[in-house]
Parts: C-alpha cells; sequence; structure tokens
C-alpha cells in the first residue's frame, strides 16, 4: 500500500507533505520538541503522521478538521510522506526525540518500537480509547506481550486478485476457490499463460514474505515466526516454496526470472503486470483491488488464497491490520492523543471522509454505517472481507524485532534461484539462516 510526496517544510499551518530531505531539516529544527505535543493557551497542539498519496492527506485532513471542530481546544499538526521515505523519517525523529503524538504503523514496527520504549501501552488511556467495538482478531495486529501498542486503522485480508478478462481469453474458467490447492493454482496459471498472448502470464510471480507466511501456516500450523519470537518456518518449507516458483517460471506460467527481478523493483499498481493487464492472477493484499481496477480498467475480483482448504492445518490466513495507529510514549498529552485515535476508528464523522482508505474498518458499526456509500471496488472488498472474517482462524503474530529485513533477504534468496545461482534447497538454507540472524 505507493504514495507521491509534495516537497517543502512544516508550515505554520498545520497541512504538510514532506519529501524526504525537508522532512529532515524540519527534523533537526524541532528536535527539542520531545514527542511533539505542546500547549498555548490552554490549547493542546498534537502531531499525526501517516504515509500515502495526496488523496489520502486530503481525506485525513478533512476527518481532523471533524475532531477539531469536536474538540475546539485541541488543535492537530498532520505530516504526510511517501511510504518508500516514512520510516528512514521516522527513526530520525525517534532518535530525536521529536516523534510525533500519534503515529502511524505498520508490520513489525509497532512491535520494534515498544520494545525500544517508545510506544505507550493504551491500557493507560483506556478512558479516551475504546477498543470494545473493534475485530477482536483484529486488535491482535497491536498486542504483544500481554499489552496493546496499536490500534487497527482498518483490517485486509490476503487474496488472489484475477482478472477475469484474462481468463475469458485464454478460455480458462475462473477456479472454485474453496477447493484449490497450490497445485491446482500453477496448473490453472500455466492454462492462462498458453492461452494468452505471449507478453501475458497466467500470475505474476507469488514470492513475498506475506505468501510464505501464508504457505508455511497452511503446512504447519506456523508462519514465518513463532508467537514467542524468534523464526518458526522450517527449511523444508522454503524449499517446497522455491521448488514450486521454479516450476512456474520454467512452464511459463510466470514471467521470467529477469521480468520478475525488474517487477520486484517496480511497486506503483500501473507497473505490475496485473495493473497493465498482462497478468490472470496475483497475490496481493485485499485493499489494493481498487488501484489495480484504476490501473488495469478491468473489474478484477479476489478470490480466497489456494491451499486453505486442503490443508491439514486448516487455514492460514489471517485478519490483518492495514496500518496500526500507535502513542508515543513520551507525548506530553497522551489522553488528548487518545482521543483523536478514538474519533479516527470509532466516529462516523471521520469514517465519513476515510472510508475504507486504511482498510476495511475494524469496527463492525462503522463497516455497517458505510455500507451505502461504496464504490464497486469498495463493495468488492468490504464483501470479501466479510467472507473471510467467518473463515480465518489465526491470530497474526507479529515479526519480531528485525523481521522487517524479510522483504529484502526474500527477495536476494528467490531471484539467486530463479537464476540458478542457488539450488531451492541452498536458498531455503540461506533464507532461515539470515531470517534467524537478523531477528536474533
Amino acid at each position: 500500500m505507493r504514495q507521491s510526496s509534495a516537497t517543502g517544510g512544516r508550515a505554520t499551518r498545520r497541512r504538510t507533505t514532506f519529501s524526504l530531505a525537508a522532512a529532515l531539516t524540519g527534523t533537526a529544527m524541532l528536535a527539542t520538541a520531545c514527542g511533539g505535543g505542546s500547549e498555548t493557551d490552554g490549547r493542546v497542539t498534537l502531531r499525526f503522521s501517516w504515509w500515502g498519496s495526496e488523496e489520502r492527506a486530503q481525506i485525513t485532513n478533512k476527518a481532523v478538521d471533524a475532531f477539531e471542530k469536536a474538540n475546539p481546544d485541541i488543535t492537530v499538526e498532520t505530516e504526510s510522506i511517501d511510504f518508500e521515505s516514512y520510516f528512514d523519517r521516522l527513526s530520525t525523529s525517534v532518535a530525536a526525540g521529536d516523534e510525533p503524538d500519534v503515529i502511524t504503523m505498520g508490520g513489525a514496527y509497532p512491535r520494534e518500537y515498544a520494545e525500544r520504549g517508545v510506544l505507550l501501552d493504551l491500557a493507560e488511556v483506556s478512558e479516551q480509547l475504546d477498543l470494545g467495538a473493534l475485530d477482536e482478531k483484529a486488535l491482535s495486529n497491536g498486542e504483544f506481550d500481554g499489552s496493546a501498542y496499536g490500534v487497527p486503522t482498518g483490517v485486509n485480508t490476503f487474496a488472489v486478485v484475477a482478472n477475469p478478462a484474462v481468463f475469458e481469453e485464454a478460455g480458462v474458467e475462473l477456479p472454485d476457490d474453496d477447493a484449490w490447492g497450490w497445485e491446482d493454482y500453477a496448473e490453472i496459471a500455466g492454462e492462462v499463460s498458453e492461452g494468452t498472448p505471449g507478453d501475458v502470464y497466467g500470475s505474476e510471480d507469488p514470492t513475498q514474505p506475506d505468501t510464505l507466511d501464508l504457505y508455511a501456516n497452511q503446512r504447519t500450523g506456523l508462519g514465518l515466526y513463532a508467537p514467542g519470537g524468534g523464526v518458526a518456518v522450517e527449511r523444508g518449507t522454503v524449499n517446497d516454496w522455491f521448488e514450486l516458483t521454479t516450476a512456474l517460471e520454467e512452464a511459463g506460467a510466470t514471467p521470467s526470472a529477469s521480468m520478475t527481478a525488474e517487477l520486484a523493483a517496480q511497486a506503483a499498481p500501473e507497473q505490475t503486470l496485473m495493473g497493465r493487464g498482462k497478468a490472470g492472477m496475483k497475490l496481493a493484499w485485499s485493499n489494493q483491488l481498487a488501484a489495480f481496477r484504476e490501473a488495469s480498467g478491468d473489474d478484477l475480483v479476489l478470490l480466497r488464497a489456494p491451499g486453505e482448504t486442503t490443508s491439514a492445518e486448516g487455514t492460514g490466513m489471517w485478519l490483518q491490520a492495514s496500518q496500526l495507529y500507535t502513542i508515543s510514549k513520551r507525548s506530553e498529552h497522551p489522553e488528548e492523543a487518545a482521543a483523536l485515535v478514538d474519533f479516527l476508528v470509532n466516529d462516523p464523522r471521520a469514517a465519513d471522509f476515510i472510508k475504507s482508505d486504511r482498510g476495511i474498518p475494524a469496527n463492525p458499526e462503522i463497516r455497517e454505517h458505510l455500507e451505502g456509500d461504496l464504490s464497486e471496488s469498495q463493495k468488492v472488498e468490504f464483501a470479501f472481507v466479510d467472507r473471510m472474517s467467518g473463515l480465518v482462524d489465526g491470530d497474526f503474530v507479529i515479526g519480531p524485532t528485525g523481521s522487517t529485513e524479510s522483504v529484502d533477504l526474500l527477495q536476494r534468496t528467490h531471484e539467486a534461484v530463479l537464476f540458478g545461482r542457488q539450488s531451492p534447497s541452498q536458498g531455503a538454507k540461506q533464507f532461515v539462516t539470515e531470517l534467524s540472524d537478523a531477528v536474533s
């Protein structure tokens, strides 16, 4: 979930979008703020940061305006930056003691920063922040070591994005996603490639940490990481995954190794094969559907991932927070920061602007509130998440500190296997060893 950024440092007004250089300059100038909160003439000032597009900035600022109207003694300065630069800038601001009061995070970052003593235990602001209405399995995304540090902005689930137009061109029927496994996925991808022109593929290469997490969960009941920390994925599982993906490439069901490596460096939806109408299937998060639909111009659909019903361990999929709102432990105004987070996730006035931009709302009452005002893509996404919420049986395991390196580690190792520099077995050994070193 890749966005653009505008240039400029912090202005006297609260609406700013940062380039990295300007952000670092602003951080140095504000290094004495410690948490970002301030108070002038009885008014509290908070800082709130996130990553994303200009459109996300606009709708979030409207939600913040609604919060300020409901809370006239609180001013919120908002800070937006592109995804690629966001966590570098956050790391710099934390080191300077100048992180925002409310910080948007994702993946393993909440755990990493909480273990460094940066984030507030949300039990301390339970009177201002009501988590009781949110989906329990979604809340697990922000919980570890018996405490809650993050509030899900909304939920995703992993899916196969499929292009019915490509399937129709190939003369292949869409799969029954309640009864297919990974062998079926490979066979169908091959059939779609055979029935379409040479620049169209049955599938983009599905390798990414999330897919491997799912695959491992289906096989052993544990994904990449153990609930108590450390690496859980077995070498044999990674070896089998690499054998699957090399077989897909050799059969022409997925692009060549060189094209897959090139595509891995292109994150924008319009640069992917799916976004260009050149792929029948792609493993992706459900909240990416609208972007792929817009890029391709096709009515793409969401399918349940293969292997969910053929696994002896049961379903491997989970509900995952699109993003998480966290609060700085050094905030001078944690109660007001908690009130802002509560408003963003529980108040219809915020939902009217944010809608599903940060995932399907984790509050069922907010989902119901929005159902009458959804785009076609959002209707498909809402329906899929509702369907999956009744099928998933696992909680999300937050990766330990160091697990954010998994993306680069897996990509580098997988490319070595695809290009034949390593066997699947060698690649599996290297990946598990390097990932274990990264999180130790």
